[in-house]
This record gives C-alpha cells, structure tokens and sequence, in this order.
C-alpha cells in the first residue's frame, strides 16, 4: 500500500488521507483504525471475528516496536492504523509512525516541554486523531500539534492552556466537522475546565466552552453566553478557580449533533470550602458540535468531596427497554456507579453499583438520579489549621473505574467495565488558591478492601444493570477494552499480560506476557486476509506515583514502551 500522491485529494480537502465521512464510518470499516474508540461512538467494537473463541489460542506475536530511550513509564496510547501505517503517541509527548506489517519506525515527534509541566498523573498521553494529511495529538504543556502523517513536520501548533497555571493535555483529540475537538487536565491546580473546537486545518479556535459556571464562552472571537448562572451552585469567587478539567475527551453522536463531555473534580477537594452542587463539576455534558454550547448536563457526584471525577466517556447505544426503542448512553462513573441516560436529553434511565461498596453513598434515587449520600461519608471540615475528621471512604479516589475506557458488544449487548475495589482513608485540610501550586485541600491514604483482587473486569448488562460475569485480577486493572464479533473482549494486566476472555462467559481463553505492564487500549484490524490485534505496552499512570499501600504491593513491575502486534499463527 503505497503513500498516495498529495495532488490525489478528496473532495473535502483532506489531500488524500481519511475524509469525515471514513471517521465518522469508522465502526463499520475493518481495514484500518481511523479513531480514538473505533468510531465516534467510541463502543470499542469491532465486527471482525477470524480470532474468536475457537481460533485465539494461535494468537501469536508478529513483532513488538520499541519506543526507545530512557523516556520509559506509563504508555497509555490507542494505535491509529491507515494506509499501512500505525501511528502510537508515547509519554513524554512523543509521536511515532511504524510500518503495520514490520514494526519499522517512520519517523518519530518529540515535544520540546518545558521545566515547569504540571502533570498530576504521570507523562501518560492516550492517542491522536488523524484527518486528510495530518495526526493530530495534544502535549504536556497544553498545547496541540498537528504533523504531517508521512513525514512528522509540524503543521501547526497551538496552544490551549497555560502550563505555568497548571494546564497540561494527556486525552486523545476527536475530530468532528472538520474540527479538532479536545480538553483540558489541571483539576489539581485550580483551572478552569473547557472543551475547545479548532479548524483542523489551521488550528485557529472555533469555539471554546467553560465546564465551570459564571465563565464566558466564545464562538469565532466573539462572547457566546455565560456557562450556567454566575454564583447559582458555587458561592463567593471560588468558581473562578473552581477545577471541572475535561482530561478525558468525549464522544460525539452524529443522529443528535452532540458532543458528549465528562468533567473532572471541583477544586479543591476540600468541600467545605464551596458549599452547593458546584455544577458543572462531576457530569457528564451535551455540547452542541456547531455552537459550543450547552444542551442538557448530568452530574454524577454533586458537591463532590471525594476527587470522583466524571471524566468517564459516555457511550451512546441504542436499546430496547419495555418494549421501546430508545436512543441512550452509558457511564461507569469513577463514583461507582454505571449509568444509563437518554442521550437525547440526558433525561435518567438508571443507575447500578458496579463495584463492590460505595460507603460515600448507598444507592441512587431511581427517581431523581441524586446520590443518596451517606450520613458519615464526607470527610469532616478543618479545625482551624487541624484537619478534618478522616473517614474511610470507597471507592478511593482513583475511582471504581479511572480513564481506562470499556468496551460494548453489539453481539452480546452488555458492557464490558474495567474497574477497581479499593477505598481510602480521607481527611479535608485547610487550603487557599495560588497559581501553580498543587489545590487540593485534602490528604488520603488508599487502601485494598478484598483478599483476592483489586481489579475486575465486569461484563454490566446495561437494561437491568446486572453483572453478567467478572474477572479479577490481582493488580489493579488501568487499560482499555476491546469487543469483537468473534465473541471475545480483550483488555490488558499491569502483570504485562494481554488477556483474552469469551464475551459471554467471562472465561479466560488466552494470554501473552508483554514484559512491562499493559494500560493500553488494544485494537483490532484486517490487511490481506488477516486480522491483527495490537496493543501498547508500558506500565505507569497514577497507580504507581498515587496509590500508596496498593502501589507497594506492585513496585515490581517492569517499565517499558513497546507496541505489540498480533495475529493468527497458520499451521
């Protein structure tokens, strides 16, 4: 497969790469990966079935790609794959072109950071957007560059935070309109949270969205109204600096326009400080894709004191529930509960427990979709210069499921939710804003809550909100998933294994050792007949610099950045 000649352009100008009618087909397309989560909807699945339950135990290494160097930990990445070329980012802001069928290296982008990066979980980086002739990805120091895909030059480089006051960028851009869609991370410095529209071509800002109340948004250089109502759920100035970061990115949903944005913890974690809702913290958001504004909102975790970013991406599915089609989305919130909402209009379906204890809360009203919290849960105020009274809390921070995406099967018709039972001792302490220093207002020691496990991989059947089937890992599980029509779900172990599991049953039907721990999101493709599965390699992320006992457990486990590729042995 030859690079195509620059004059062969589409009719949209996309000089002869992937056009948005291939993006926004991605789902459906088997020869490449054109999208973070395999389509706009981000399920994560993939229709092809040549590895499936019978043949997986073939799978067999083609080769692994070394990153190279010293810059080493977590390699959080989702591989891009077209026109024979993966293209993988790397920590540290690195981007890298291999050749699909050898592993060869193209060319390699390094970032040029700065001294003064905030990141507050590591160099981690989640993956890039390709479009016509460019890959697009985001920077530690808040910044995005797109390169040109054959070559690595840089084409344009903006920057979408300053990261003096703590702005960075770890989440895999979207494209959507010919539009480079994206968020912002900093909650733990007292930013202000936002998702950000940009020409793809030229990088110049469309329109930009304040997650946080009281702050202006803009649509082509001009104001676009105000987010929600100034001092409405947050009182005093402390909206100003009040968190929100979207450090995931989103989804989008092409039948309703919309863009689908989690948002990330009020700042500071210490609640006392800034009594109400705090919107629009903790929620998932519907943003319109032409205008930047806000259509309807869900937050998950009101007046949050526990750090439960709503970050998790939201998943639009379509479902038969009491014998109506309806058009809805699915959420396994950091909080611990797996939601299901009207995509539409946000309007609340359900909501389950999908982890083991939520003392913070003991249930959801099914009516209202508010927490029923818990009359000891929240860590208690500051005395003075003292801290608050220390409660036990779990999930801990780091969430019954953190970044790592989950995956839908269109088989089975259940989501497969990589998650985590631990809990935290948690007291508030006293905290005041400075810029570019650490704003959380709150101390935390995280624990193990089971003898057996940490992770679990569980199979949630979104109508009934019942656990299907789970597999537990000792380690903590912090990769994404993948689904295929070959009836199997692949995800990852920081043990350095991939894993693959029957999607029905949850058995665990083969593994492979990678060497360094695996908190990637593995992807699957076909090219001459064959399928091909591949996944990043490279343990890191916030477990080991923030999980204190649980991280001793796993100090063992081996760096590494390598890109494993896959597939069928023939005998």
């Amino acid at each position: 497969m030859g690079v195509p000649a620059m004059a062969d352009n589409h009719a949209d100008g996309s000089a002869g790469g992937p056009s948005m009618a291939e993006l926004m087909n991605d789902a459906n397309s088997t020869g490449d990966v054109l999208s973070y989560g395999m389509g706009p909807w981000q399920q994560r699945y993939s229709a092809l079935n040549k590895v499936n339950t019978q043949t997986v135990r073939r799978l067999v290494p083609v080769y692994a790609a070394s990153l190279g160097g010293e810059k080493q930990r977590g390699q959080e990445s989702q591989p891009i794959v077209y026109d024979g070329t993966i293209y993988v980012t790397g920590s540290y802001s690195r981007l890298f072109a291999f050749d699909a069928k050898t592993g060869e290296k193209k060319w390699e982008y390094n970032a040029r950071l700065p001294d003064g990066i905030m990141p507050c979980c590591d160099v981690v980086n989640r993956g890039a957007a390709i479009h016509g002739d460019k890959i697009i990805f985001a920077t530690l120091d808040a910044h995005l560059v797109a390169l040109n895909r054959n070559t690595g030059k840089v084409i344009w480089n903006k920057e979408v935070g300053d990261y003096k006051a703590g702005y960075s960028a770890t989440a895999a851009p979207i494209i959507v309109k010919d539009m480079v869609i994206t968020g912002n991370s900093g909650g733990e410095f007292g930013i202000v949270g936002a998702v950000q529209a940009r020409d793809v071509n030229t990088g110049e800002l469309i329109w930009n969205r304040p997650t946080i109340e009281g702050h202006m948004g803009s649509l082509r250089g001009q104001d676009n109204g105000i987010t929600g109502k100034t001092n409405a759920t947050w009182e005093g100035d402390l909206w100003k600096t009040g968190g929100g970061a979207t450090w995931l990115g989103g989804t989008y949903d092409p039948g309703t326009n919309l863009l689908y944005f989690g948002t990330g913890n009020p700042a500071p974690w210490n609640s006392h400080l800034r009594p109400g809702d705090n919107l629009y913290t903790s929620s998932t958001l519907a943003i319109d894709a032409d205008t930047g504004k806000i259509k309807w909102h869900y937050q998950t975790t009101p007046h949050d004191g526990w750090d439960f970013d709503g970050v998790n991406e939201f998943i639009p599915f379509d479902a038969k529930i009491g014998g109506k089609d309806m058009k809805l989305g699915a959420k396994a919130d950091r909080n611990g509960y797996f939601y299901v909402l009207d995509r539409t209009n946000g309007k609340f379906i359900g909501a389950h427990k999908f982890v083991m204890q939520t003392t913070w809360a003991d249930g959801i009203d099914q009516k209202t979709g508010r927490p029923n919290f818990t009359k000891d849960g929240r860590p208690g105020a500051p005395d003075g210069a003292d801290k608050g009274k220390v409660v036990f809390s779990s999930p801990s921070f780091l969430g019954g499921k953190n970044w790592m995406p989950m995956a839908y099967s269109q088989d089975t018709g259940l989501f497969y939710v990589p998650s985590n039972d631990w809990g935290m001792d948690i007291w508030n302490e006293p905290i005041a804003y400075k810029k570019g220093a650490a704003y959380l207002g709150a101390g935390f020691t995280i624990k193990p809550i089971a003898d057996d496990h940490i992770g679990a991989l569980r199979a949630m059947n979104p109508k009934t909100g019942k656990i299907v089937w789970e597999y537990k890992n000792p380690a903590p599980l912090w990769g994404g998933v993948l689904s295929t029509g070959g009836n199997l779900v692949f995800t990852g172990t920081p043990e350095g294994y991939l894993k693959a599991f029957d999607a029905k049953t949850g058995q665990e039907l083969w593994k492979f050792n990678t060497g360094s721990g695996v908190v990637g999101s593995p992807i699957t493709w076909e090219d001459g007949g064959e399928q091909y599965v591949a996944v990043m390699s490279g343990w890191g992320g916030a477990v080991p610099l923030w999980g204190g006992e649980v991280a001793k457990t796993f100090k063992d486990i081996s760096q590494g950045g390598s890109l494993w590729v896959f597939k069928l042995y023939n005998q």
